[in-house]
């Protein structure tokens, strides 16, 4: 296990774009980051270049639709670090297919709400009950649901009518 000296931070869908500049950030303010990707060949290169410049970033295979790539990806980083001080969930997917309610494919939609709303739900339980999860984000992709997950586990309570 490794020294508790730098914060832990996961980035989901880091290969590229805005998760990619999280994670470099992160790194380079110190941070160890697990770069969380579904493509091991995207993944490791996107890692790699970061890696280049001297950040500490490692890549990690998840994808926020499959349950069973999130649990491992848990159990590893409970195993090597015992622990998890940043979650961003980043991964988010924009299908042409969604739009407007009248037109929009109804399998277009079902596909961006497992991706970009749904995957907190997924990430939330394997990550914060095998690490000690201190924050959690979300980028745009996911702007609803990082609202329904408070930075410091609580329960979550209906409104009062």
């Amino acid at each position: 296990m490794e020294s508790r000296a730098k914060q832990i931070a996961l980035v989901t869908g880091a290969n590229k774009g805005i998760g990619f500049e999280v994670a470099r950030q992160l790194a380079a303010s110190g941070c160890i980051v697990l770069l969380g990707a579904p493509d091991e060949t995207l993944g490791k290169e996107a890692a790699g270049k970061l890696a280049a410049g001297n950040l500490d970033v490692r890549f990690v295979p998840i994808d926020v639709t499959e349950l069973s790539t999130i649990t491992a990806a848990a159990e590893n980083i409970s195993r090597d670090f015992g622990r998890l001080d940043i979650l961003v969930n980043n991964a988010g997917i924009n299908d042409p297919a969604d739009g407007p309610a009248l037109t929009a494919h109804l399998d277009a939609v079902e596909r961006v709400l497992r991706t970009n709303f749904l995957a907190l739900w997924r990430l939330r339980k394997p990550c914060c009950r095998c690490c000690a999860t201190r924050r959690l984000a979300a980028s745009s992709t996911s702007r609803v649901a990082s609202a329904l997950l408070p930075a410091a586990p609580a329960p979550i309570r209906p409104p009062q009518t």
